[in-house]
Formats: structure tokens, sequence, C-alpha cells
């Protein structure tokens, strides 16, 4: 079983978004029993809370539900569970190593370093306004991840 952990700050734009995105992915190729993904906030900020309703909204559009997701923050003991510590932005990423005490099994990266486009960040909705550039990131960087992963 692969484990995958989406990061972002609050956890109800960009992670989320990653999350449903890649298990939609895996659904359509009939690989559920092959792997846990789940998302989760490097802050406190909307613990609770359900995804964003534009990011939601988007998710939709593609036929991609999100229902029963609320916020949680991630733990230390995520970075044993997890294989994969995928994180939006430079601030996830040092705020991550923040939670875990350090990557020693080189776990975290950001999610668009699985693609053509590595060290760039995953544009953010909340202070952008636009979810489709978002959506385009996330969508890049969750296929080139599953594409890893299935080597």
């Amino acid at each position: 079983m692969t484990r995958v952990l989406f990061v972002c700050h609050g956890n109800i734009c960009r992670s989320p978004m990653a999350e449903f995105v890649m298990k939609d992915m895996v659904h359509r190729r009939g690989l559920d029993d092959r792997f846990e993904i789940a998302s989760a906030a490097t802050s406190r900020e909307e613990i609770g809370n359900p995804v964003y309703p534009p990011a939601r909204r988007k998710l939709a559009e593609h036929g991609i539900s999100c229902g029963g997701h609320h916020a949680r923050q991630m733990t230390r003991e995520d970075y044993d569970r997890y294989d994969y510590i995928i994180g939006m932005d430079m601030a996830n990423l040092r705020n991550i190593c923040r939670i875990t005490g350090g990557d020693l099994e080189h776990k975290v990266s950001l999610l668009l370093d699985h693609t053509a486009r590595a060290g760039q960040e995953v544009a953010d909705p909340w202070y952008t306004g636009d979810f489709d550039e978002t959506w385009d990131d996330v969508t890049e960087g969750c296929e080139q991840l599953l594409a890893e992963i299935e080597g």
C-alpha cells in the first residue's frame, strides 16, 4: 500500500483538491486497494472546516466529490504513516519539517517537483482567486506523481 499525504496551509483549498484529484485518478485506474490518500494542514486556522466552496465547485465541475472532508492539522505521526508527504509551497515544506522534526527519510517534496516544473509552487487560490490555475497545477502534479509511483 502506498500512502500519500497532501499538505497546504489550511487544508481547505489546495491540499484537498490534490487529495480528491489523486483519489479520482487512482479510482479510474482501478488502483483503490493500492493507495491511501489524505490531506492535512500545517496550521490550525481551518480545523474542522469543509473544503472552501470555490475549490469544491472546481472539483465538482470535473465530476469529483469532496464530501465529508474536514480540515485537520498534520501531526508528527503522519510522517511515520505516509510514504509521500507533498507540500504545495515552500512555506508548507518548512512547516512540515517543523512539525515532523525534519525529513530524514526524504519523504517530503513539493507537488510540482514531480513535474518538469520542479521547484515551482502550486498557485494559491486563497490569494489569487484563480481556481483554474490551481486546478491545472494540481492535476499536472498528481498525474506525474502517480506515474512516478507506478514506475
